[in-house]
C-alpha cells in the first residue's frame, strides 16, 4: 500500500515513460567517436545500446527529486533507484569507467526507463522502497525474508467491549484496541501470550464463543482465564485485570509486581491461602516473562537495534526489538545483490524496505549509519507524530547492545555458510548419482493430493542451492472434468501441461531462471516415463527427470530413484543425500496435502447459493433465515421466493431459473 505521504505527492508528480528502442539513437551527447572511446576495453557488446538509451532520457530529465525504473528489451524491471536530482543521478550510468562490472551489466541490458518526480527526496525514498518490494528487481539490494510481524492485541471492541480479549494479531490493524509489538516470531508471541494468560486471566476466545458459553471452558480449569462468560468474575474486577495487562505491556512491570505481592500478603494475612497461592502463581508467570527478556535495554524505551555483518558474499542484518523497555525478540535477515557495495548503502536500502510497512520507533541503533541518514529520518518522521533518529553508539551500554546484534549476525552467517557448504556437497553428489550436466540451480518437486478423487490438487515446490524458495511454490486445482477420480497420471499431465505451456509462452528462448534444471517426481518408472512424454509433447527434452518411489514395504530409508533411461538406484539408509531427497519429497507432500485440506475445508462451508449470480452475503442470509436451508431455497416456488424480505421479483425469478432452468 502506498503511504499517505507518497499518495498525496502523486497529485504533484510527473510520470514519463521512455521507450528508447523506438527513439533515434543519435544524440547530441554521444557522438560516434565518443561512444567508441567509452566502450574501449569492455566485454559487454550491448553496453553501447544501453548507454545511448540512457543518454536519450537525460535530455528530458529535470534537476528534481524522483524515482527511476530501468527496463530491459522485454519490459522487465532491472532496477529501481531514487535521486535528489534525477538528471545528475542518471547521468552517472553513462560514465562506464566508474561503474562496477555488475552495474555495467545492468546498463548493457537497459532499453527503456520510467520516471516519476516527487516533491521531496524523502517522498522519493518511500516510493523507491515500495517499488522495490513490489517488483523485486534483480539489480537492487533485496530484503529476502520480509514478512508482517505478529503483535499482541488487547481487543476492546466487538459485542463485549467491557470484557476485552487478549489475542495474537498479524496484518492490517483494523480492530479497535491496543497493539503491542512487533514480536520477532510467532513463537515469541505464543510464549508471551501463554504467560500473560496465567498472569492476568483475560479471555482469548471470540465473541461468538463467549456469547454461547453455558459453563467455563478448559482454560478456566487450567487457570488461564477468569471465565467472565459465565459470571465467575465481576465486570469491575475484570476491568482491573485489563488495566494491569495494559500497564505491564506498557512497561510498568514493577508496578504490577508490587500490586501482586501486596495482594498475596493480604490474602495470606487473612488466612486465605488458596487465594494467596493464586497470586503466587501469577508472580511466577511474571518472573518467567521477565527472565526471557535477555537484553538489558538500559534507558531505551522503544528502539530497534540493527547489526550488519558481511562475509563471503553473504550479508546478514540482525534486528532486536525493544518495546516499553522489554526485549520482544530478534530476527535475522539475509540480503541479495550486495556485491561490493558500501555497508552504509546496504543499510540505507534495507531500512527503506524494512520500514515501508512497519512503525519505526523513536530510536534506531546501528553499527553502520545509512548513507542518506537525514533523508531517511525525514521520511520516517513524516509518517509519525514524533522524530525518528538514527544513532551509531561508540561507547557504553548502547554500544554493547549494538555489538550483541552484530555478534548474532556473525553467528547467523557462520551457520548459513556451514549449511551452504553441506548443501553444495549434497548437490555435487546428486550430479554424480543422476548424471546431471551441472549442479542444479532450480529443483522442482511435484505431488498430487485427493481423497477418492475429490478436491484434486497438485503441488509444486522449488528448491535451490540456498534452500527452499517458498515464494516460488505453486498450487494447481485440477479442473479437467474428463479425469477419472484418483487418476494420478492424468492429474500430473494437467499440472505439468499448465506449468510448462505457460512458461513456454512467456519465455520461448528458455533464458529465464524460471526453467528448472531437475524435476523430482513422487513415483516410480511409470510416472517418470509419463512425465517425459508430457514434456516431449511440448517440445521440451532438456530437463532432467528423477522419480522417487518408496521401495519395498514402502519404508522410509529404502527409497528407489528412477531415471529416464530406465536405471534405478538406492542409497544407503544413513546417506546425507538420501535425507536431503526425502526432505524435498516430504516438503512437496506437505504442501500438496495442505492445499488439498484448505480446498476441502472451503468446500465444506460452501453453499449452492454461492453460485447464484447476484446473490451476495445479505441476500444469502435473508434466504437462509426465511427457508432454513439451501435445499429448501432450491426447492422453493417462484411465489415463495418473492415473499422473502429483500428479494425483488426480478431476483426471485433469477434464483428460480438458476435452479430449475439452468443447463445441466
Amino acid at each position: 500500500m502506498i503511504s499517505k505521504v507518497v499518495l498525496k505527492s502523486f497529485f504533484k508528480t510527473r510520470w514519463m515513460r521512455h521507450d528508447l528502442n523506438n527513439e533515434s539513437q543519435e544524440t547530441d551527447r554521444f557522438s560516434e567517436k565518443q561512444t567508441l572511446d567509452v566502450f574501449k576495453g569492455t566485454d559487454h557488446p550491448d553496453l553501447e545500446k544501453g548507454v545511448a538509451a540512457i543518454g536519450n532520457v537525460l535530455k528530458t530529465l529535470p534537476l528534481r527529486p524522483g524515482v527511476y525504473r530501468m527496463y530491459d528489451s522485454k519490459g522487465n524491471i532491472l532496477y529501481v533507484g531514487k535521486a535528489r536530482a534525477l538528471r545528475n543521478r542518471v547521468a552517472n550510468y553513462t560514465q562506464i569507467s566508474g561503474l562496477s562490472r555488475r552495474i555495467q551489466r545492468m546498463v548493457s541490458q537497459t532499453r527503456s526507463m520510467t520516471i516519476v518526480t516527487t516533491v521531496t527526496e524523502s517522498e522519493a525514498l518511500l516510493l523507491e522502497a515500495q517499488l522495490i518490494k513490489r517488483y523485486r528487481p534483480p539489480y537492487n539490494i533485496l530484503l529476502r525474508d520480509d514478512k508482517s510481524f505478529p503483535y499482541i492485541l488487547l481487543k476492546e471492541d466487538g459485542t463485549f467491549p467491557q470484557f476485552p480479549s487478549l489475542q495474537r494479531h498479524r496484518g492490517v490493524k483494523r480492530a479497535k484496541g491496543k497493539y503491542y509489538g512487533p514480536f520477532a516470531s510467532a513463537d515469541s508471541v505464543t510464549l508471551t501470550l501463554n504467560s500473560l494468560q496465567k498472569l492476568f486471566l483475560l479471555r482469548s476466545c471470540s465473541d461468538s464463543f463467549f456469547r454461547n458459553r453455558k459453563r467455563p471452558c478448559l482454560l478456566y480449569q487450567i487457570k488461564r482465564c477468569s471465565a467472565p462468560c459465565v459470571g465467575r468474575i465481576s465486570e469491575d474486577d475484570y476491568r482491573d485485570l485489563a488495566v494491569d495487562t495494559r500497564d505491564f505491556l506498557a512497561g510498568k512491570s514493577t508496578h504490577v509486581q508490587k500490586k501482586l505481592v501486596t495482594a498475596m500478603e493480604q490474602a495470606s494475612n487473612d488466612l486465605n491461602y488458596e487465594l494467596a497461592a493464586v497470586y503466587r502463581d501469577r508472580l511466577k508467570a511474571l518472573a518467567f516473562i521477565q527472565s526471557h527478556q535477555s537484553i538489558n535495554s538500559g534507558n531505551l524505551r522503544n528502539a530497534d537495534i540493527f547489526g550488519i555483518e558481511c562475509r563471503a558474499g553473504l550479508a546478514c542484518i540482525q534486528v532486536f526489538f525493544i518495546r516499553n523497555r522489554q526485549n520482544w525478540g530478534h530476527h535475522a535477515y539475509y540480503l541479495n545483490h550486495i556485491d561490493e557495495q558500501p555497508l552504509e548503502d546496504v543499510m540505507q536500502s534495507f531500512l527503506g524496505q524494512f520500514y515501508d510497512d512497519k512503525i519505526a520507533p523513536k530510536d534506531i541503533l546501528t553499527n553502520y549509519l545509512p548513507s542518506d541518514k537525514n533523508v531517511l529520518e525525514d521520511a520516517l518522521s513524516s509518517q509519525r507524530d514524533y522524530r525518528v533518529k538514527f544513532y551509531q553508539p561508540q561507547r557504553g551500554e548502547l554500544k554493547k547492545l549494538v555489538d550483541q546484534a552484530v555478534r548474532n549476525a556473525k553467528e547467523a552467517i557462520d551457520r548459513r555458510l556451514a549449511e551452504a557448504s553441506t548443501q553444495k556437497q549434497l548437490l555435487k553428489e546428486m550430479v554424480n548419482l543422476f548424471h546431471l550436466d551441472k549442479i542444479p540451480d532450480r529443483i522442482e518437486v511435484y505431488d498430487n493430493s485427493h481423497i477418492m478423487g475429490s478436491n484434486m490438487v497438485g503441488g509444486m515446490i522449488v528448491a535451490g542451492p540456498e534452500g527452499f524458495r517458498r515464494n516460488s511454490y505453486r498450487k494447481f486445482n485440477i479442473k479437467s472434468p474428463s479425469i477419472n477420480p484418483g487418476d494420478d497420471f492424468e492429474m500430473m499431465r494437467e499440472v505439468l501441461t499448465r506449468r510448462f505451456s505457460r512458461l513456454e509462452r512467456s519465455d520461448p528462448d528458455h533464458s529465464s531462471s524460471e526453467w528448472p534444471d531437475l524435476l523430482l517426481i513422487d513415483g516410480g518408472k511409470g510416472q517418470v516415463h509419463a512425465v517425459k512424454d508430457i514434456l516431449a509433447e511440448q517440445g521440451i527434452s532438456d530437463i532432467a527427470i528423477v522419480g522417487i518411489s518408496k521401495g519395498p514395504d514402502r519404508n522410509a530409508g529404502r527409497e528407489h530413484f528412477h531415471l529416464v533411461d530406465g536405471s534405478e538406484y538406492a542409497l544407503p539408509p544413513n546417506s546425507g543425500l538420501l535425507f536431503y531427497l526425502q526432505r524435498l519429497r516430504d516438503e512437496a507432500h506437505r504442501f500438496a496435502i495442505g492445499t488439498h485440506r484448505a480446498k476441502r475445508a472451503k468446500n465444506l462451508t460452501s453453499s449452492p447459493l454461492d453460485e447464484v449470480p447476484g446473490i451476495g452475503p445479505s441476500r444469502k442470509k435473508a434466504l437462509l433465515l426465511h427457508f432454513g436451508t439451501a435445499r429448501d431455497v432450491k426447492n422453493a416456488s417462484l411465489s415463495e421466493l418473492e415473499k422473502v424480505n429483500g428479494i425483488s421479483s426480478a431476483i426471485a425469478r433469477q434464483i428460480y431459473d438458476f435452479f430449475h432452468h439452468s443447463p445441466a
